[in-house]
């Protein structure tokens, strides 16, 4: 006897999906740890703070654990060399700032890069478990069959959550921009709790999901988001309510009154600590090439998956807001991408919309078309592997002169720049090489029908561009992105543990003098008997040249950045009398 089919109702339209059980075979456990663990490792570990935003948060929490001349800490305003934080943003802050605070010396950057690493960990697993929730709801289940032998809910769930996580690596926006420690990291992993919190939960994880929700809520007021936070958090309560009033796994009424209590909780907070800030940039509206060019580069290939899954999954747009695995995704895609949108055109503020962007990209993967998915793989393929022997080839040039255009042009880009050979980089970056081509030959053996194949490469491929980058391009990326090169020469001049006055400096250029050169950073520029030196810019002197010469300050050097003709540094000593 064949098994009838569930009704369709208005709630409910016809799932696009058609998923049999063998399509939902199981992802190694081991084969995505390690995925994980080589995409978020690298970047975190063995580099300088780069510039500019980077080295600013840094030198904001380097100045908050360590204040200069006893001076105590204001943890609700931050201060580096006489300069507030520009940022409404909070708690990256305490949290770098407290992770240095218990570093020995000569480890500030590494301590203070572990919080981040956690989160960025953390941004994985919230977007891993919230998928799972949504694809376990009635109206996200593919297709009944008449005899049988569709996916089982849990299978299904656990293989798009699968998919998610691997669209959100593969992302080609959130490689460098999640391996900093600035304000757009914190909102990212918040913004992914949140997004976890307000998933309908199943009985046994309620506490999961209402814990992430509320620090998710605070967490994204706290990164000076509180105006997302509660558009996100608002948008999410309606989307819970409706999936209730459906009968898919929403929250009880109370449940649904503690959210409510958490909003409130985080408007206040937002008040009390003066965090609410309108920056909005109608006139970026208007450049709407630039905006689509940074969503298809940035977003990719997650992007274009999640547009297919809005177009397979529109008869259920009509009422979105009943059924979580659709509405959910896309307020949260609605209201990141258009925060983006009218604060200016920027890829850091776009990057809290992946978790949703990857969460639509996986409910694209039951309708996806053999040939979408075989161009995917291709285009990935060559790609990658393409951009994987450009850094080799680079890499060989340095070591060996040959190409000897390679090596005339990194020469070209990074004067100064003395190449070293690395044992335990070329080690790793040829293991990552060879696990590469080993997943090419699996991939293209045969024919696979997991629903995740079509994201497997796409995710290593970013992995292995990100972490040949991170080990075998390591030495020159941070010559030519951090301070370190030009304040090595600044020590020539300049006797360590001396007093600097700053003036007209930018805030990374000041995080990089506490820093790199280890000096005791006053703002101002009247000289004093104990603080005999002053650093400014080659930019700002032509605005502060009658202030210093009137002061009785003359110049004694200058010193420019090796990989950047625009950006060079001038000490000053007062004038002899």
């Amino acid at each position: 006897m064949s098994r009838p089919k569930s009704p369709v109702s208005p709630v409910n339209p016809v799932s696009p999906a058609i998923v049999a059980q063998k399509s939902v075979a199981q992802l190694p456990r081991w084969a995505l740890l390690v995925l994980c663990l080589a995409y978020v490792v690298p970047g975190f570990v063995g580099r300088q703070p780069w510039k500019n935003a980077d080295m600013e948060a840094f030198g904001f929490m380097l100045s908050l654990a360590r204040p200069a001349d006893g001076a105590s800490a204001n943890w609700l305003q931050p201060m580096l060399a006489g300069q507030a934080e520009p940022s409404l943003s909070l708690l990256h802050t305490w949290l770098g700032a407290a992770a240095i605070g218990l570093a020995p010396m000569g480890w500030e950057a590494s301590a203070a890069r572990l919080p981040f690493m956690a989160m960025l960990a953390l941004t994985l697993l919230a977007t891993w478990r919230g998928v799972f929730a949504l694809a376990r709801t009635r109206a996200a289940q593919p297709v009944a069959f008449a005899f049988g032998g569709e996916a089982r809910p849990l299978d299904y769930a656990r293989t798009l959550a699968d998919g998610a996580l691997l669209a959100l690596i593969a992302c080609l926006g959130l490689a460098q921009l999640s391996h900093e420690i600035t304000p757009a990291m914190s909102q990212l992993c918040f913004t992914s709790l949140l997004f976890l919190g307000l998933t309908p939960p199943s009985w046994r994880r309620r506490w999961l999901h209402s814990s992430a929700a509320a620090l998710g809520l605070l967490g994204l007021t706290l990164s000076g988001a509180p105006s997302m936070a509660l558009l996100l958090g608002a948008g999410g309560w309606l989307v819970l309510a409706g999936s209730r009033r459906n009968a898919d796994g929403g929250l009880r009424v109370l449940e649904l009154a503690l959210l409510g209590l958490w909003l409130l909780l985080s408007v206040t907070l937002a008040g009390a600590l003066d965090l609410w800030r309108w920056r909005l940039l109608p006139e970026q509206a208007l450049d709407l090439h630039a905006f689509a060019r940074l969503l298809l580069w940035f977003t990719w290939p997650a992007g274009p998956l999640a547009l297919w899954s809005l177009w397979r999954w529109r008869r259920q747009l009509l009422q979105a807001w009943r059924i979580p695995h659709i509405g959910l995704p896309l307020w949260f895609a609605v209201v990141t991408v258009g925060t983006t949108w009218f604060t200016g055109v920027s890829d850091r503020a776009l990057l809290s919309a992946l978790p949703a962007i990857a969460t639509l990209a996986a409910f694209a993967l039951p309708t996806l078309r053999r040939s979408l998915a075989a161009f995917i793989d291709w285009f990935t393929l060559l790609f990658f592997t393409f951009g994987a022997l450009l850094i080799w080839v680079v890499w060989m040039a340095m070591e060996t002169g040959v190409p000897a255009v390679t090596a005339r042009n990194v020469a070209r880009a990074a004067p100064e720049f003395v190449h070293q050979f690395s044992g335990m980089a070329v080690g790793l970056a040829t293991l990552a090489m060879l696990s590469w081509l080993a997943l090419v030959r699996w991939r293209t053996a045969r024919h696979r029908v997991e629903l995740w194949k079509s994201l497997v490469l796409p995710a290593a491929g970013t992995t292995l561009c990100w972490l040949l980058l991170m080990t075998l391009w390591l030495p020159l990326l941070d010559h030519g992105r951090s301070y370190a090169a030009l304040l090595s020469k600044l020590h020539t001049q300049l006797p360590a543990g001396s007093c600097v006055h700053s003036l007209g400096l930018s805030n990374a250029q000041n995080a990089a003098l506490l820093y790199h050169g280890q000096w005791r950073l006053r703002a101002g520029a009247a000289p004093s008997t104990d603080c005999n030196w002053l650093v400014t810019s080659s930019d700002a002197l032509p605005r502060v040249a009658d202030q210093l010469q009137a002061w009785g300050w003359r110049e004694v050097q200058r010193q420019r950045r090796p990989s950047d003709n625009k950006e060079t540094l001038v000490i000053f000593q007062p004038a002899v009398r």
